[in-house]
């Protein structure tokens, strides 16, 4: 009942701030330039090449809107918890908020009241050039909750793919006796990592720090044809898989129901026991990407974007002959899937002072190209020159770990205005031709899942999740079929099968007028 008095609340705010817009903008466009916070991801620079640039890109922005922009980061350390207090704070000093469905917990806020409500006429009038692109792809059906408004806006113009997978050097998987140095099966990193252990006395064969799954979902998903349901987490956990091998898709869960859970844990603790990360590794806050760099670290865990755009050239220019490759998760399978549409996206906080103004600056950073080129790739001939056949280079000396600007806007990136970057991977063409060659379009973008019905249910699941997920995939448990077994307990005492119920249910009147396949 509160949940719904929230989202008519913010509704009527919606359509009052619409009523009353022209005399709001008509007042912020004379005086004073109006300061837009827009919430990023990310370590805040410390270098002055973010506040050097906005410094440039301000002053457009001044003239062209009378406003100015300033990113607030919430940092890597605990970020999810972060993210989520800081919205759910009422600060009224924050306007843009980068979001996702995947990763980011928009419909959960959105459903929590965090995000404005915005009208097409808002949009239309705030807003034109956006508006009209993500029109034109029909797009706009994937940012609604079921009352039927728009709460974000898609990154929708952008190509990427975040699959997740390992990083790792080719080198020394060579050298472990791997064929070519490439692996081919989630397994092999035993034979990896006991390579690392044994002849780098000074790396970890995989530095990780905190909360990082991707020992469990790499095996995972690569032992089963399950896709992780994005439309449901709870803490910062996905607790939901969909079987969609049968006529009709099957709601399921990796760690209620797979038994690949087991042999996944069985692994884990086998890596714990050899060394492969640090003893303290619950609690280690560093850079291990930064470690791998320095050739102290065996390996790293991210996405497909981030291997083919920083991690190939910054590897091959700091540990020459590293040989830098990539194991994505699923590759085993094929279970991998292609990046949705809502993987960025940007909403405006439903208690910003400004929402009309955030729109007009986001309009321009989205769609203006000077001002993106700015905000995305700095100062021309300080962050980065323009080769003679128009591909973007960083000046001569410039490092990635000391000179990169950092501003991490992930919710509005454009196609057209992203140039081919000297330090993309050799290989980046041949690489998404082969995830385009096996990956399948995530099919469940438009499901809505009731979780007001359900949400006492998933915050006691997030506890359990808690709990126990950290230490099955760091390995730190004695019997792990005896860990599994009182975690899938606890799960049903906090009511999971109701949950699980409750989800199917959404997913069988989905599938009325859905495909799934």
């Amino acid at each position: 009942m509160n949940k719904k008095i929230v989202r008519i609340g913010a509704a009527f705010a919606a359509l009052t701030l619409s009523l009353g817009s022209a005399a709001c903008s008509d007042s912020e466009d004379s005086g004073k330039p109006t300061k837009i916070s827009m919430m990023v991801l990310g370590d805040k620079p410390s270098n002055g090449r973010l506040e050097a640039m906005l410094k440039v890109l301000n002053a457009r922005l001044t003239e062209q809107a009378n406003a100015t922009l300033e990113p607030h980061y919430i940092e890597w350390a605990d970020w999810q918890t972060q993210y989520n207090v800081a919205l759910l704070s009422g600060d009224t000093s924050l306007d843009l908020i980068t979001t996702a469905t995947d990763w980011l917990f928009a419909w959960e806020n959105a459903q929590k009241g965090a995000f404005l409500p915005l009208s097409a006429d808002m949009l239309k009038k705030e807003a034109p050039k956006t508006w009209a692109q993500v029109d034109a792809k029909g797009d706009w059906d994937l940012t609604k909750l079921d009352d039927g408004q728009i709460y974000f806006i898609p990154e929708d113009n952008y190509t990427q793919w975040t699959n997740h997978g390992f990083f790792y050097r080719g080198d020394w998987a060579k050298s472990a006796g791997i064929p070519d140095g490439t692996i081919t099966k989630f397994e092999q990193f035993t034979q990896y990592f006991q390579w690392v252990k044994k002849n780098k006395p000074k790396a970890y064969p995989w530095d990780v720090a905190k909360q990082n799954e991707g020992a469990l979902t790499g095996y995972l998903q690569g032992h089963t044809d399950w896709v992780t349901l994005q439309e449901v987490s709870t803490s910062s956990y996905y607790p939901f898989q969909i079987d969609n091998s049968g006529a009709t898709p099957k709601v399921t869960s990796w760690y209620y129901s797979s038994d690949q859970l087991l042999p996944a844990v069985t692994q884990t603790k086998q890596w714990n026991d050899l060394g492969v990360w640090r003893e303290d590794a619950l609690n280690y806050d560093g850079n291990t990407r930064e470690e791998m760099y320095a050739g102290l670290s065996g390996t790293e865990q991210h996405h497909t974007q981030t291997f083919v755009t920083q991690v190939v050239d910054t590897m091959t220019k700091k540990q020459p002959g590293s040989d830098p490759k990539m194991f994505y998760w699923g590759q085993e399978n094929g279970n991998v899937y292609r990046d949705i549409k809502t993987h960025g996206a940007m909403a405006v906080s439903a208690n910003s002072k400004h929402p009309e103004k955030a729109l007009q600056v986001y309009d321009l950073i989205r769609n203006d190209k000077t001002d993106y080129d700015l905000l995305n790739f700095g100062i021309e001939g300080t962050d980065y020159v323009l080769t003679a056949d128009g591909k973007l280079d960083h000046p001569k000396g410039w490092d990635i770990s000391k000179d990169a600007l950092d501003s991490n806007f992930w919710g509005g990136r454009m196609d057209e205005f992203e140039p081919t970057k000297v330090t993309d991977a050799p290989n980046k063409a041949d690489i998404y031709k082969g995830l385009d060659a096996v990956a399948k379009v995530y099919p469940f973008s438009t499901l809505r899942v009731k979780k007001d019905q359900i949400d006492p249910t998933l915050t006691a699941i997030g506890g359990v999740f808690s709990e126990y997920i950290p230490q099955l995939q760091y390995g730190k448990v004695k019997d792990p079929a005896a860990t599994i077994a009182e975690m899938r307990k606890k799960l049903k005492d906090a009511g999971f099968e109701d949950a699980l119920k409750s989800i199917q249910a959404d997913v069988d009147e989905w599938s009325k007028t859905h495909k799934a396949k």
